[in-house]
């Protein structure tokens, strides 16, 4: 009876491992699907912006302009490219001259020098440059942030204003430490990888799990996530005295939900002191993008930028 009632609970372990494996051999080949669907997709995305490519002294910058009145150069944040940086701001298009660039390493566009913040700020400076524009309104997504106020600080007669749109924060004092790679993990950066992984994104990125639709192809941003994740998003930690932010010329409007699961509205709070010219104004809700708020904001930067034009 013993033996018998082993061999039934080790047919019962045996059963539930198969089972486990096939649902966890299902759950590979959907996302396979899914993922395959998804860069099909992504591609034709990509194919509806008209491009431009700017050939600077270090290499291409490829980039999308269009519209016309007051200059926004808009500064993507991880996982971006021209695509995240015009459809942040497209909306505008009848009221602005909207300039999206790929930042180093993302969607068509070379790396100057180390690809660090500063020379992303000289970028932006030689960007201008060849486009004959001599001042922008700067609008920064996330972890564009520290770029654009690098260039802000770097190239303070280049900017009109500063706009930080639910963005990584400078800090209020000078951390004892901090992460050298702040990133996924770079056995993660591939299309496959972020399907396997998009249920978990909401717990681990604070991002819905649709996220992983609107950062395909992975393969030609990857190289942009790793600059990002050991040179631009550390930048302000590691070189925190170098990030004066009190002495920044332009004035600088702050548009952040205190919800935000990514970049901390607590951070907000704490550093807004810093800032010598600041308007905020803030959501009880909405999201990393502020979701639910469009006309708000819209409204918001047409008073920022009719003032300080």
């Amino acid at each position: 009876m013993k033996k018998e009632g082993r061999k039934q609970g080790g047919g019962k372990v045996k059963w539930l491992v198969a089972a486990f494996l096939a649902v966890l051999l299902l759950y590979f080949l959907i996302q396979a699907i899914r993922c395959v669907h998804g860069l099909h997709e992504a591609e034709k995305k990509l194919e509806s912006y008209e491009l431009k490519q700017a050939d600077l002294s270090y290499g291409a910058v490829t980039y999308v302009d269009a519209g016309e009145g007051e200059v926004i150069l808009s500064v993507h944040g991880i996982f971006g490219g021209y695509d995240q940086a015009y459809d942040s701001v497209k909306n505008r298009i009848d009221k602005n001259r909207l300039l999206a660039p790929s930042r180093f390493g993302y969607l068509g566009s070379d790396v100057k020098g180390s690809g660090g913040p500063k020379e992303q700020a000289a970028a932006f400076c030689e960007f201008l440059d060849y486009l004959d524009v001599d001042q922008v309104f700067v609008l920064a997504t996330s972890a564009g942030a520290t770029p654009a106020i690098r260039f802000a600080l770097d190239y303070p007669d280049r900017v009109k204003g500063l706009i930080l749109f639910c963005s990584v924060m400078p800090l209020s004092e000078k951390p004892a430490g901090y992460l050298d790679y702040q990133a996924p993990p770079e056995p993660l950066l591939s299309d496959y990888a972020m399907y396997l992984i998009s249920p978990l994104m909401p717990s681990l990125m604070g991002l819905p799990a649709s996220t992983v639709k609107s950062i395909q192809p992975v393969s030609e941003r990857k190289g942009g996530v790793i600059l990002d994740g050991r040179l631009t998003n550390p930048d302000m930690e590691r070189n925190f005295d170098a990030y004066p932010i009190e002495e920044l010329k332009a004035p600088v409007l702050i548009l952040h939900s205190e919800d935000d699961p990514v970049a901390s509205f607590e951070k907000v709070k704490n550093v807004r002191h810093r800032f010598p010219n600041l308007t905020l104004l803030s959501f009880p809700d909405g999201g990393h993008m502020m979701t639910g708020h469009g006309e708000e904001i819209d409204e918001a930067l047409d008073a920022f930028i009719e003032e300080h034009q």
